[in-house]
């Protein structure tokens, strides 16, 4: 019994996680004007500076299932009988119902979808928490359910300079909320239990949406049992990334930090500049 991973270039694994678990990653496609790119060969600066332009805004196409074939069918190839494919949240994308149709007729492996219910940070750990319990010895059946475990222990805030691109795009499932409050604003949001994006609050500066979101890990801090990992994700705006790490360490050095990125497949529905934290369970201590 062979088991891999497959997942989207939304989970924003470092080249280093790729090669560590063997992990198939799918480009979704990113679409700026007239051109099309797999997520995996558009430049970040590329991105962002067709997205300061007076250009059409950019869209995204999701992950086909003629890629999904594809790539079940090479795995197949090499000796895999099991396949463990966790992806972007179900609450903003149809991608995981398709997927499931799919894996009712796919025959050739037994394929476990995983809805990460999130995305960026929240389902790259997923991944690495299924590499770990692959290399543990486990069997994909205990990995599928162990990865629902995890994910129920995942918080994520974060905050966007401005709700244009959201709106836009129809992944804020509450955007009335927030009309009218585009004036140097920095609207709170967060995934809900069915994986949609929803609007919680609005800060002034994004000083104060870090404090509301440095608060809300103090509190999950004094209600669990379990270390907790965290993770800064900016999207281009890596310098107040490290300034948000360099902080959050201070104040909680019980707590694992690292750092990611939002690429341009989820940056065309946040924007440019978007800051947001995510926490559970660490995956290395599952």
């Amino acid at each position: 019994m062979s088991i891999a991973i497959v997942t989207d270039s939304a989970s924003y694994l470092t080249p280093a996680q790729v090669e560590q678990f063997n992990i198939t990653v799918l480009p979704i496609t990113v679409i700026l004007g007239d051109h099309q790119y797999p997520e995996s060969q558009l430049p970040a600066q590329t991105f962002y500076n067709y997205l300061q332009s007076d250009q059409p805004l950019p869209t995204t196409a999701q992950v086909s299932l003629g890629q999904i074939e594809t790539a079940y069918d090479r795995l197949v190839a090499q000796g895999v009988t099991q396949i463990i494919s966790i992806h972007l949240s179900s609450g903003i994308t149809s991608f995981l119902s398709n997927l499931k149709m799919f894996c009712q007729t796919y025959t050739k492996a037994e394929v476990y979808p995983i809805d990460s219910l999130v995305a960026s940070a929240g389902e790259a750990n997923l991944c690495l928490l299924a590499g770990r319990l692959i290399a543990a010895g486990y069997d994909a059946p205990a990995i599928a359910q162990a990865l629902t475990t995890f994910r129920d222990t995942q918080h994520i805030y974060f905050a966007v300079d401005s709700l244009k691109h959201l709106a836009r795009t129809g992944r804020l499932t509450n955007r009335s909320a927030m009309i009218g409050n585009l004036l140097n604003i920095k609207p709170l949001l967060t995934f809900n239990d069915a994986g949609e994006i929803i609007a919680i609050g609005k800060e002034r500066t994004m000083r104060r949406a870090f404090r509301f979101i440095d608060d809300q890990l103090a509190t999950t801090l004094k209600t669990v049992d379990y270390p907790l990992h965290a993770t800064v994700i900016d999207a281009n705006n890596p310098e107040l990334g490290a300034q948000w790490r360099t902080q959050l360490e201070k104040r909680f050095p019980a707590v694992r930090f690292s750092q990611s990125q939002l690429g341009p497949a989820i940056s065309v529905h946040t924007g440019e500049k978007t800051m947001g934290l995510i926490w559970q369970q660490d995956w290395q201590e599952f």
